[in-house]
């Protein structure tokens, strides 16, 4: 569902990073470095996402203290450029380093006593109090870029307690599980968010390997819970459940448990769409349990591609409008398949024009090397498609059954920038 996201991958919990949180990680070398690990990241995708804006501010300082000396040279004695110098630290100090930050607060001071002693004025009132006023200004930059760095530290803290919060709710499946190679993607709409509603899990049970990938409809913290709930469930009902429709039963007792724990829910604000895939041990089989979610892709070795469309359409889980009988469907799954569950965040991504992002017609004719290569791709023609102004989170999960002798590498054909047909 479109509105079924959680606007928040930047771990809608209570992360309690406070003032003294960067300096008691500091005692653990692992963490610390950990925390300057996505700091430094997070500044790597800044100087990334505006290059040309960040390189104009880096050299306004400059630019000031060269302007001021050109305007103190160019007019009459009246006339002052001190605003100009007093504005380089101040500019400065919440970007650049604190070394950085007292050079360009030193550059200034230098340059005022420069004109002052070439214009024999240095020793009177206004100039002193000139160099009074700028060094103060100085020490407040100084000040600043004390603040700015302790903020981003802090920032940074938070990132890392969010990613360690995504890993332990939607752990990343091993990439060869019960014979199939597997890769796994969550994607924020946001760059700064890290869980959000959407939701992935994969299992090696007796009865094959089981999958689900899900989305919750909701926001913040309740999203979070009820993901992690329904992964829960699931991780216990893979394991103990004979059949896939008694798996998804299980999740819809879970939702109703986590309902009646909260004190009730609108029947309309607590459910979540998701497909359930079972591929048993040896069987060129895949069993899929649809409710109401977008409809898995089967992309063939020969670049085919088949839309896995329920023969029953279901109600998502949650939606507690009486008994629903679970409608198992099963296709065949040919060594070298790879099958493809998703979120609406891919197929309901919009381009300026509003036209919607069409995973089939993108990937029909294409083939990829694995797993992680296919994802790779989607992420990489989805953000083309949307301009990179996604508005909805979405989770990926590739599925491919190896043929025999098949190599580790075949031929790839890229989507991006493909025409749709």
């Amino acid at each position: 569902m479109a509105d079924a996201k959680s606007p928040a991958r930047s771990a809608p919990v209570s992360l309690g990073v406070g003032r003294g949180t960067v300096r008691s990680r500091a005692r653990t070398g692992q963490e610390t470095t950990a925390v300057e690990a996505v700091w430094k990241r997070e500044k790597r995708r800044g100087k990334h996402a505006g290059s040309g804006t960040r390189q104009f501010v880096r050299a306004l300082p400059a630019l000031m203290i060269l302007g001021g000396l050109l305007f103190d040279a160019l007019t009459p004695p009246t006339f002052t450029a001190i605003p100009l110098f007093v504005a380089a630290p101040l500019i400065a100090a919440p970007f650049f380093s604190l070394a950085s930050t007292i050079r360009t607060a030193v550059a200034s001071i230098l340059a005022v006593i420069a004109l002052r002693l070439s214009s024999n004025t240095l020793p009177d009132v206004v100039p002193l109090i000139e160099l009074l006023t700028l060094a103060t200004v100085s020490v407040l930059a100084v000040v600043i870029n004390g603040v700015v760095r302790r903020s981003n530290e802090q920032l940074a803290s938070a990132r890392f307690v969010a990613e360690t919060a995504m890993r332990a709710v939607l752990p990343q499946p091993d990439s060869r599980t019960g014979g199939l190679q597997i890769a796994a993607r969550y994607e924020a709409a946001q760059a700064d968010e890290f869980v959000g509603g959407d939701l992935f899990a994969v299992s090696d049970t007796p009865w094959g390997v089981r999958m689900v990938v899900g989305d919750v409809r909701g926001k913040g913290l309740d999203a979070v819970e009820t993901v992690a709930v329904v992964i829960g469930a699931f991780r216990e009902a893979a394991e103990q459940e004979h059949s896939l429709a008694g798996v998804a039963g299980r999740l819809e007792r879970a939702l109703a448990r986590e309902e009646a724990r909260r004190g009730g829910l609108d029947v309309l604000e607590g459910f979540i769409t998701a497909v359930l895939a079972e591929i048993p041990p040896g069987s060129a089989r895949v069993r899929i349990v649809n409710r109401g979610h977008p409809e898995p892709i089967l992309l063939h070795p020969d670049g085919a591609l088949e839309v896995l469309k329920p023969s029953v359409p279901a109600l998502p889980l949650g939606m507690s409008l009486g008994v629903w009988p679970e409608r198992t469907d099963e296709w065949d799954l040919p060594a070298g398949t790879t099958l493809l569950l998703y979120t609406d965040g891919l197929s309901e991504a919009r381009n300026a024009e509003g036209v919607f992002y069409d995973p089939a017609a993108r990937l029909r004719g294409r083939v990829f090397p694995g797993p992680e290569e296919l994802l790779s791709a989607l992420t990489d023609d989805v953000r083309l498609h949307t301009g990179g102004e996604s508005t909805d989170d979405m989770a990926l999960l590739a599925v491919v059954r190896p043929a025999e002798g098949q190599p580790d590498r075949r031929r790839t054909v890229r989507i991006v920038g493909a025409e749709t047909t």
